[in-house]
C-alpha cells in the first residue's frame, strides 16, 4: 500500500463560471441551476454547501477564447452552451470568501494574455481579501481563438508556452516574495509612517519575454505567494509542474495509466530535489450518488436523456485540434500533432486497446456529455471506489465534475462525505489558518523554502 493510503482525502468542487462546463446538456435537467451562473446568490450558496461539507476548495476553471474546431466554427459551442457564455471567475472569489472562513478557491487563470506586475497585485489582492484562501491554477493556454482574441496572429508553440511561462513565474516570484520585507508595514500613526521604504526593494526583471520594474503595489498578502496547481500532462508541462506547481491536477486517464503517471511524476519530483510527497496529486472524478445502488443507477438514466454527447465532442475537438466533423463513424481518426492540449491528443492518436478511435467509439464514452466513467452506486460503492483510486493510482484526493449543479455537490457531501469519515478518510473539521496550512500543515502559510519560488527572497527574510 502507498502512502496515500493513510491520507485523508483531497476535495474540491470542480465548477466554472459557465452554463455548461463539462457534462454537456444536464445544464437542461429540470434541477439544474447552471443558468444562475451570473446570480452571486447562486455562487455564495454554493460556497456555503461546499464549507457545509468540508470541501477542501472550489477550483474554478475558465478560458479566454471559444471552441470553434469543430466543424470550423463557434456554431456548436453556441448552440450546445459549451462553455460560452463564459464569465471572468475572478470576482466570484471575494463574494464567496465573505461568506465562508475556510473553504479554498483554486482560480485559473492564463498567463500568456497577463502582464505580470499587474497580475501579481490582483492575486494578492485576492489572498488578501480571502484571508489567505487563495490558489492559482497556472495555465497557458491551448485555444487558438484566445491567442488571436488577445492580438496574436496564432497560439505560439506548444513547449514556447512553458518557456514563456518559466520567465512570467520569474517576474512574479520577485514580485510576490522579494519587493516588500515582512515587517515594511509599520502603521506608525504617532510618526505618520506607514511604510518604511527601506523595507520595500524595486523588482527590476529582464526576461526573453517580460520586463519590470516596478515595485509590487500590495503589501505582502497571508500567503505572499498564492498556492500554485497546475494541470499539464505532456512530458514538457509536467517539467514545469516538476519544478513550480504544489498541488498537481492530473487528467482522469484511467486507473492504471493515471497511477503511472502519478508514479512518474513522483519519480521527477525526487529527481529534482523535491520530496515526492510534498506535492498533492488530484485527478478528476465524476460521481453520481443515491442512498441506494438501484437509485443512483436510476439517476444516471434520468441524467442521460438530456446528457448531450455530441457538444463533449465539439469540446474534445478543440482540445485535441482534430475536428472530428470531417470524420465518418466509423473511420479511424488519424489527425498531425497541433498546438493544442498535447496530452489530449496524444491519447487520441495512442488508439484504445490498440484499436483506433472513431467518433462512434469516443461518442460512446460520452454518455453524460463528458468524457469520464462515473462512479455510480450507494455512500458505501463510491467511498470504495474512491479509495481504490487513492489507494492503487496513488492520487492525494480529487477534483469532483460537476453533473446537475448543485445537486452533484450536495449529494456527495451528504451522502459519501459521511461514509468516508466513518473510514477515517476524511477530515472532521478543517484545520486553522491559510489554504497552504490547510493543505501541508500549520506553519506553511508561504512557500517552504525549498520551493523555486522561495530563493527569490532576500536573505534577511523567514524562510517559512
Amino acid at each position: 500500500m502507498n502512502a496515500a493510503a493513510s491520507r485523508e482525502l483531497l476535495l474540491n468542487a470542480f465548477e466554472m463560471n459557465t452554463v455548461g462546463h463539462l457534462a454537456h446538456g444536464l445544464w437542461r435537467h429540470p434541477r439544474d441551476q447552471s443558468r444562475r451562473h451570473n446570480d452571486i446568490a447562486y455562487w455564495q450558496q454554493l460556497a456555503r454547501t461546499l464549507e457545509a461539507g468540508l470541501f477542501d476548495g472550489l477550483f474554478l476553471a475558465d478560458v479566454t477564447g471559444v471552441y470553434d474546431v469543430y466543424g470550423g466554427s463557434e456554431d456548436a459551442a453556441l448552440r450546445h452552451a459549451i462553455q460560452l457564455p463564459v464569465h471572468d471567475p475572478v470576482p466570484l472569489i471575494p463574494a464567496m470568501a465573505a461568506v465562508t472562513k475556510h473553504l479554498g478557491f483554486g482560480v485559473t487563470v492564463n498567463l500568456s494574455h497577463e502582464q505580470p506586475h499587474l497580475f501579481a497585485r490582483r492575486m494578492s489582492t485576492l489572498d488578501h481579501l480571502s484571508g489567505g484562501r487563495l490558489g492559482w491554477n497556472i495555465v497557458t493556454g491551448f485555444l487558438e481563438s484566445a491567442a488571436r482574441a488577445a492580438g496574436a496572429p496564432r497560439q505560439a508553440g506548444h513547449d514556447d508556452r512553458y518557456a514563456r511561462g518559466e520567465d512570467f513565474m520569474d517576474a512574479v516570484y520577485q514580485l510576490w516574495e522579494a519587493s516588500w520585507d515582512d515587517d515594511a508595514v509599520r502603521a506608525d500613526v504617532a510618526r505618520g509612517v506607514y511604510a518604511d521604504p527601506a523595507r520595500v526593494r524595486r523588482i527590476r526583471h529582464e526576461g526573453p519575454w517580460y520586463r519590470v520594474d516596478a515595485l509590487h503595489l500590495t503589501e505582502p498578502s497571508p500567503q505572499r505567494t498564492p498556492v500554485l496547481y497546475q494541470a499539464g500532462a505532456s512530458a514538457r508541462g509536467i517539467d514545469f509542474a516538476v519544478r513550480h506547481a504544489e498541488c498537481i491536477f492530473l487528467p482522469n486517464q484511467g486507473l492504471a495509466a493515471t497511477a503511472a503517471l502519478v508514479a512518474r511524476l513522483r519519480a521527477q519530483l525526487a529527481a529534482a530535489g523535491r520530496a515526492p510527497q510534498s506535492v498533492r496529486i488530484l485527478t478528476s472524478i465524476e460521481v453520481i450518488v443515491a442512498p441506494t445502488d438501484v437509485e443512483a443507477h436510476e439517476k444516471v438514466e434520468d441524467y442521460a436523456r438530456y446528457a448531450q454527447p455530441e457538444a463533449a465532442l465539439a469540446q474534445f475537438a478543440a482540445a485535441t485540434g482534430i475536428d472530428f466533423s470531417r470524420y465518418g463513424p466509423d473511420e479511424p481518426i488519424r489527425a498531425g500533432r497541433g498546438e493544442g492540449i498535447r496530452s489530449a491528443h496524444d491519447a487520441v492518436a495512442a488508439g484504445n486497446d490498440g484499436e483506433a478511435w472513431t467518433v462512434r467509439r469516443l461518442l460512446d464514452g460520452m454518455r453524460l456529455g463528458a468524457r469520464f466513467t462515473p462512479i455510480v452506486g450507494s455512500p458505501a460503492r463510491v467511498a470504495d471506489e474512491l479509495l481504490r483510486w487513492a489507494d492503487t493510482a496513488g492520487v492525494d484526493g480529487f477534483n469532483l465534475v460537476r453533473t446537475v449543479a448543485p445537486e452533484c455537490f450536495e449529494d456527495f457531501a451528504r451522502l459519501v462525505v459521511p461514509e468516508l469519515q466513518a473510514r477515517g478518510r476524511f477530515k472532521r473539521h478543517y484545520t486553522e489558518g491559510t489554504l497552504r496550512e490547510k493543505l501541508f500543515g500549520t506553519g506553511q502559510a508561504c512557500l517552504p523554502a525549498t520551493h523555486v519560488g522561495a530563493a527569490w527572497r532576500p536573505s534577511s527574510a523567514p524562510s517559512a
